[in-house]
């Protein structure tokens, strides 16, 4: 099922502007038929298990996107009859390029190419991307942490990959009581809402609509400066596989340059996201009423599988990954017959039925479990790993290839035949 879903949404071909071949998977044929940074990611990690060869092309592919400054986009619009769609129905920016969009995503990118390169033995192959691959970490290190405080600035929602998730609502003036609600008091019209509020952003950071540069530094728009846990642990995971990709390709120097990054980023989300009396991470962010200059973030206390993503760094402290599991499998919480909930049950915005149509406010979604396992299994918490491996199969194989999933009956939502769910092949 999963490797025909992955054939079905590959897409090989040549574009005119730019001018060159471009081989890569999309997620969903009829609902995102561009290629999409993180998803790249997890697909050539899924591909890597039968064709390596293929999952060397998605590494490429999205590599070849690259701007000058190393910018690796969210959004690559290979195929030109797609942009306008793109522009229309994502409510994304484009660079002046017209084919890019100006946002990032979490940069999943080295751990898929360890993957990758790990099941080709293809030392070319990784000689060839490795110069890349660093320029595009350290785009996020030169552009996303001006301040040098260890830990990387998203500036707007997607950037994170969990556009809607209900963390960000503080910033996005989004209402916790609309008109009209479900069965568990979730509200009505939070995805038309948050669509404005996108607008309302890009209109701060765009005003003249002539294509956002990328690299520019945005905190001095005071909208929305954002230190989000899943992507800088993301961050610092990817780190650590750049600097064993280096090691392993004799380059000392800048493997330790690597490893004394992931530890940064792991010092700095212990000292301004975790929470010790809760037990849990929170994104921080500076407010608009702070203004440019305020040294101190607010923790955005939304219990979201974001707070336990710190699981995937391996030199987080023993007994905070303690705590953290004890959070994943609390059943009131997030150990739920098909977890892991994007929202933790217990949370007022937490939306299993997806009656919001907004993504990640409480479905489950296979990415967040496969990097959930990979963490899990780092600490020693093989027991659970292995069932949150058991029940994300099963959740797959009851309602096939979904973007998410209830996490009480296991029913999909969203696209079908999404491709990034294909990492069940991967989670053994």
């Amino acid at each position: 099922m999963a490797r025909g879903v992955l054939d079905r949404n590959h897409r090989v071909g040549t574009a005119q502007i730019p001018s060159m071949g471009y081989d890569y998977t999309c997620p969903s044929t009829q609902t995102y038929p561009f290629q999409w940074n993180w998803d790249s990611a997890f697909h050539a990690i899924a591909l890597s298990r039968y064709d390596p060869i293929r999952a060397q092309a998605e590494v490429s592919t999205l590599l070849a996107a690259r701007r000058p400054s190393g910018f690796l986009p969210h959004m690559v619009l290979w195929q030109e009859e797609f942009r306008a769609r793109a522009a229309n129905e994502f409510t994304i920016v484009l660079d002046s390029s017209g084919w890019r969009s100006a946002t990032v995503q979490p940069p999943v990118l080295p751990l898929a190419v360890e993957r990758v390169w790990r099941a080709s033995g293809d030392d070319q192959w990784l000689d060839g991307v490795l110069p890349d691959l660093m320029q595009a970490m350290h785009w996020w290190s030169i552009h996303r942490d001006a301040a040098k405080t260890g830990l990387l600035t998203t500036f707007q929602p997607d950037e994170s990959g969990l556009d809607m998730s209900p963390k960000y609502d503080v910033l996005l003036a989004i209402p916790e009581n609309a008109d009209g609600a479900d069965s568990h008091g979730v509200p009505a019209g939070i995805a038309a809402r948050w669509h404005v509020a996108m607008r309302e952003l890009f209109a701060a950071y765009d005003p003249q609509g002539a294509g956002r540069d990328p690299d520019e530094d945005l905190t001095r728009c005071g909208v929305f400066a954002w230190q989000d846990v899943l992507v800088n642990s993301i961050y610092a995971n990817s780190a650590s596989a750049l600097a064993r990709l280096l090691t392993e390709r004799q380059h000392p120097d800048a493997a330790t340059s690597w490893h004394q990054t992931a530890a940064g980023t792991t010092a700095a989300l212990l000292r301004d996201c975790w929470e010790p009396l809760s037990g849990a991470f929170y994104d921080t962010y500076v407010s608009a009423s702070q203004g440019e200059s305020a040294s101190a973030c607010t923790q955005a206390r939304v219990l979201t599988a974001t707070s336990l993503f710190p699981l995937i760094l391996e030199d987080l402290p023993s007994d905070v990954a303690a705590r953290l599991v004890a959070h994943l499998t609390d059943e009131s919480e997030f150990w739920l017959p098909y977890p892991v909930p994007s929202v933790a049950a217990t949370e007022r915005s937490f939306d299993p039925d997806f009656a919001s149509d907004a993504i990640f406010r409480g479905s489950s979604w296979v990415n967040l479990n496969w990097y959930l396992c990979e963490g899990l299994r780092m600490h020693g918490y093989h027991d659970v790993g292995n069932e949150l491996t058991r029940r994300t199969r099963s959740m797959v194989a009851l309602s096939g290839l979904r973007e998410c999933y209830n996490p009480y009956d296991g029913s999909g939502h969203g696209a079908r035949e999404f491709s990034w769910s294909s990492l069940v092949l991967d989670m053994q």
